[in-house]
């Protein structure tokens, strides 16, 4: 009797561990690894980190919806700007595209600082497919922070994939 409350206590513990553990991956996922104030991701498997100074999130709430808007710029001319436009309820995973009730969307652009007219913007979506996620794992009255990738196409036809992206902004 002795070894079954053991059991017992021993199976009530794993569930309560795996039932924790598996919350926040179903409420957003984790929170990822960017620095405070910045946002981080791979593009085409480079490192890319915006600037502290040139990121912002924006939060806007009118007529019983909200959305949200993170923009992240580096100083050599690459950004990077994730949305959920009237669908914004909070922590949760939010797709980018997949047919007419599309709240995500995002883009990455690469300005030529020589001749701006030859910069490139690839953007998501580009048709009615799934290019991507946004996942936010927290957001508070001051800050925003989660994971998110997309795949972008840019005017010609090429594609970015960005990847491994995260982001932990505070609200302007």
């Amino acid at each position: 009797m002795k070894n079954f409350k053991k059991s017992i206590l021993v199976l009530m513990a794993v569930v309560a561990v795996s039932l924790t553990s598996c919350k926040k991956d179903d409420d957003g996922g984790g929170g990822g690894g960017a620095v405070s104030g910045t946002v981080e991701a791979k593009v085409a498997g480079a490192n890319y980190k915006s600037d502290a100074a040139l990121t912002s999130a924006i939060r806007t709430d009118n007529g019983g919806t909200s959305s949200v808007t993170i923009t992240a710029n580096t100083m050599n001319g690459r950004n990077i700007t994730l949305s959920i436009i009237g669908g914004f309820e909070g922590v949760g995973s939010y797709n980018i595209g997949g047919g007419a009730n599309v709240f995500g969307n995002a883009s990455y652009t690469e300005v030529n600082i020589s001749n701006p007219t030859d910069s490139e913007t690839w953007v998501a979506p580009f048709d009615n497919t799934v290019a991507g996620e946004i996942n936010i794992s927290e957001v508070s009255d001051t800050k925003i922070n989660g994971t998110f990738n997309f795949r972008g196409k840019s005017a010609d036809g090429s594609f970015k994939e960005i990847t491994e992206g995260s982001f932990n902004v505070n609200f302007q």
